[in-house]
């Protein structure tokens, strides 16, 4: 039995093909490339990743060389990546060391362009909205609150603009197919390069405007549960090549 299999994960699942795209892509027409953060990726031991600006040449380069429009992945990653920003090696209340740092990715992450637009995959309202303005941190985030056959689920999309968080307002309906955000310059997403981190959480209580993205592997078992495949909503990586 998988991990995600509850019964919100049942309904994701069965309804994966009436989601609207969270971003626009043709498969006949684009490609997606898959990102490796893990230690497996020795890439990434030759740049420094605190600088944003390398990172984000490291990630644009690979989007060219691939032809691609967007990268993607990061569900149930262990990622190195992490040792970038300090904000991974606290506990989630950031007031003390943790024994054990957090370094596995909750969500799914979509690289590409900044100011790409992001759209509401089903109706739903405004739960929560706002700017997590650290190093390594979401930026501008903001939460939904849906309802799939009267059972709630929430979206977060983190890195997105500032913009986007401005002209909202807890509580606002939002329809299928919505635009909703666009992916944020790195002064406003967190100091990362242009992405969209994208995830499906089940009990969100008590996080207003966050949630934890990244937990550590020894929690993994909880945090999956409460946090199914996103990829059941984003429906894209059966377009990565094989």
């Amino acid at each position: 039995m998988l991990l995600t299999e509850n019964n919100l994960y049942v309904r994701l699942k069965t309804s994966t093909k009436h989601f609207h795209p969270v971003v626009k892509f043709d498969p006949e027409k684009e490609k997606l490339v898959s990102f490796d953060f893990t230690v497996n990726n020795t890439d990434l031991q030759k740049i420094d990743l605190s600088d944003t600006e390398i990172f984000g040449n490291y990630i644009s380069g690979i989007l060219k060389q691939t032809h691609a429009k967007f990268g993607m992945g990061g569900y149930n990653e262990l990622r190195t990546v992490y040792t970038r920003s300090v904000l991974f090696d606290d506990d989630l209340n950031r007031q003390s060391p943790a024994e054990e740092p957090r370094r596995l990715h909750l969500g799914i992450d979509i690289w590409g362009d900044a100011g790409t637009e992001v759209f509401v995959p089903w109706g739903g309202m405004v739960h929560s909205f706002a700017f997590n303005n650290n190093f390594g941190d979401y930026g501008a985030t903001i939460v939904l609150l849906h309802q799939l056959e009267g059972l709630p689920f929430f979206t977060l999309y983190g890195h997105v603009s500032l913009v986007d968080i401005q002209n909202i307002r807890e509580g606002a309906y939002v329809s299928r197919g919505q635009k909703i955000a666009h992916f944020g310059t790195p002064e406003e997403n967190g100091h990362w390069p242009p992405h969209l981190h994208f995830q499906v959480i089940q009990d969100i209580t008590p996080y207003k405007g966050d949630y934890p993205g990244v937990c550590k592997f020894s929690e993994r078992k909880k945090y999956l549960l409460n946090c199914p495949d996103p990829d059941l909503v984003l429906n894209m990586q059966k377009f990565i090549p094989g």
